[in-house]
């Protein structure tokens, strides 16, 4: 999917996954926004424990909650195809 979407793509991609997740009016992920939005992208299944795992693996700065940027690093770290480009992804994000 990364080598389709190439860098701009794959970000536009994971922006619009992250605004789908967010609390819109904290522009953050929580776990209440978590829970009630993750039907829409087919995590229904979840169950609390892994949501809260979901976000506490990818909250850097302690908060409990995940911005843009964590979000991004999540989903890259969680799927083996973007992990190969992720050193590219990762040089354009730095731009």
């Amino acid at each position: 999917m990364a080598a389709k979407l190439g860098p701009d793509g794959l970000i536009r991609e994971l922006c619009k996954g992250f605004e789908l997740l967010m609390d819109s009016k904290k522009g953050l992920i929580t776990l209440e926004s978590l829970k009630r939005n993750a039907p829409r992208l087919g995590l229904e299944r979840l169950g609390d424990d892994e949501l809260i795992e979901m976000v506490r693996e990818g909250d850097l700065d302690g908060d409990n909650a995940l911005d843009q940027y964590e979000f991004c690093i999540l989903m890259i770290r969680m799927s083996p195809q973007l992990m190969e480009s992720s050193q590219r992804l990762f040089d354009f994000l730095q731009m």
